[in-house]
């Protein structure tokens, strides 16, 4: 987490690293980001850069949650238009729809997410994707309980194994439409993400629904 520090220091310092860090780790991943390179674009020594975090890793999970924050905020309004009540898959379509957009219309979030999902050193992988995991099983826990409760997902449904699917499929949705070889099957990366979309959410449907 950022050091004291880091909190005293002026807005415009505190927006410049955290800029030139998403740029420089967006670009080129954990493991061959530079913390040379950060510090330089923004204006700082690197030394300064150890006084506002621990470390590299940490500055890369405060930038994950920085993320998250944002993509959450994002989803949380489309959230709130739901009805969930009246159907736990249409609603769940919606959001997807939404989700998929955010990454194609936020390439900051896009590229830190491949930055997460694709780094090779299990340690930094590993902080940033408790981060994204924890959230996301905070969003959809609860609507996957009550889509059960109210006889939208069946009576024996393994909510367990649904959400980790969803951990599974969110992110390769989140990527694939911008990045196409990672879908070599559904034409995720296609002219019709959304629809390449649904064929996944009805294998969820028919595999968990009532």
């Amino acid at each position: 987490m950022p050091t004291e520090t880091w909190a005293r220091l002026p807005d415009a310092r505190r927006d410049a690293v955290l800029a030139a860090a998403e740029a420089e780790f967006a670009a080129n991943g954990f493991s061959r980001g530079s913390l040379n390179v950060i510090a330089r674009t923004a204006g700082v020594a690197k030394g300064s850069l150890f006084q506002y975090f621990d470390d590299k890793l940490d500055l890369f999970a405060h930038l994950s949650e920085r993320a998250v924050a944002r993509i959450g905020e994002s989803m949380a309004q489309v959230d709130e238009q739901l009805d969930w009540a009246a159907g736990f898959f249409p609603a769940f379509t919606r959001l997807v729809d939404a989700w998929i957009d955010h990454f194609v219309d936020h390439p900051v979030d896009r590229t830190l997410s491949a930055a997460v999902f694709l780094e090779p050193d299990p340690d930094a992988r590993s902080a940033a994707r408790a981060i994204i995991d924890t959230e996301l099983l905070a969003f959809f826990r609860p609507h996957v309980e009550a889509a059960r409760a109210q006889g939208w997902l069946r009576p024996d449904a393994d909510l367990d194994a649904m959400l980790a699917v969803m951990l599974l499929v969110l992110p390769h949705l989140a990527l694939a439409p911008s990045f196409p070889e990672l879908d070599p099957l559904l034409g995720l990366g296609g002219d019709d993400p959304h629809g390449a979309a649904r064929r996944l959410i009805a294998v969820l449907e028919s595999a968990f629904g009532a």
